[in-house]
């Protein structure tokens, strides 16, 4: 089963890693490429790259060695005076030496896929430059990923996201997303990592020809005090509209952990994210995927998970008619 994952930061590499030893599926990853923060927004400011960080990030997961692949190509470059690499990660580094000496962020891509012996595909979902703006519920807007998720964490809920300037989808992501057989998106920020791929032109279009459920993976925790009382319900029809098409089931975390653990997460304005009300057609995957300390899906159970909706739409596919 060709299956994509859609999303970016640490969610989707976390997807990633649970299901690549799934014999039966074929793992593509639609990553979000409009990081504006840390080490990827840096490199793009001042080589003119594409952010690197989220598709490596990916990769990385794919892995045949994930661990050691994760060691050196995550480690930090040591601070040097008057050093411009200083702080970069040696992988950042690398996929963007790739894609400028290749010529093509694809092809650099694909290059890093080839030395890390990775079991999927990596798509960026698109390969032109822009910038995330947001728009608030007070009228007020902001540019850039970082301060988008500024002003949502300082209360300033948000009403539409764009692009700017608008961009496209590459033609070879566009029909890998056209042959998939089912479609998961997320874990991760709903506004600055996962709207932002449906914002790209011509991935609705995409996603429209292909086959299968669409699942939601519904964050652990709310973003900040503007996402106060937002739900898993919200997120289900959100994503449906930006992508065109409803999200058929929606796998959502019933756990918590130690009061302890929620408070240090109240301190940074994050709450555990509500069901709220899902549309009729919706299915609704429900465990308890949270399980340590840190604010992470269990790899192995939300894999389980994910297996269980996409073996009954196998199971339904292949069910004769009578």
């Amino acid at each position: 089963m060709k299956v994509g994952c859609f999303g970016g930061g640490t969610g989707l590499p976390s997807v990633l890693g649970g299901l690549k030893r799934n014999p039966w599926l074929d793992l593509h990853a639609i990553v979000t490429m409009f990081d504006s923060g840390g080490s990827s927004g840096q490199l793009r400011d001042e080589l003119g790259v594409l952010p690197p960080g989220d598709v490596l990030k990916c990769a990385l997961a794919l892995a045949r060695n994930e661990r050691e692949a994760r060691r050196l190509l995550l480690s930090r470059l040591p601070t040097l005076e008057d050093s411009r690499l200083a702080g970069h990660t040696a992988g950042n580094l690398l996929l963007s030496m790739m894609e400028q000496y290749s010529g093509s962020f694809l092809a650099g891509v694909e290059g890093l896929r080839a030395l890390l012996g990775c079991r999927g595909r990596v798509w960026p979902v698109s390969i032109e430059q822009a910038s995330l703006c947001a728009r608030y519920a007070d009228g007020s807007s902001e540019r850039g990923e970082a301060d988008v998720d500024a002003r949502l964490d300082r209360g300033h809920a948000i009403e539409q996201v764009w692009l700017d300037p608008p961009v496209e989808i590459h033609r070879a992501v566009a029909g890998a997303i056209a042959e998939l057989e089912a479609v998961i998106v997320g874990p991760g920020s709903f506004f600055t990592s996962l709207m932002p791929i449906f914002s790209v032109k011509g991935v609705p279009e995409a996603l429209a020809r292909a086959r299968g459920p669409i699942i939601l993976i519904a964050n652990l925790l709310t973003e900040g005090q503007g996402m106060r009382g937002f739900t898993a319900g919200d997120a289900v029809r959100m994503i449906g509209q930006a992508a065109g098409r409803p999200v058929s089931a929606v796998v959502f975390n019933e756990g918590r952990p130690s009061a302890d653990v929620l408070a240090r997460y109240t301190d940074e304005h994050k709450y555990p994210l509500e069901l709220g009300t899902l549309p009729a057609s919706c299915t609704l995957v429900s465990g308890r995927f949270w399980r340590k300390d840190i604010a992470r899906h269990d790899r192995l159970r939300l894999a389980h998970a994910l297996w269980a909706v996409l073996a009954a739409n196998l199971e339904r596919r292949s069910r004769p008619r009578l």
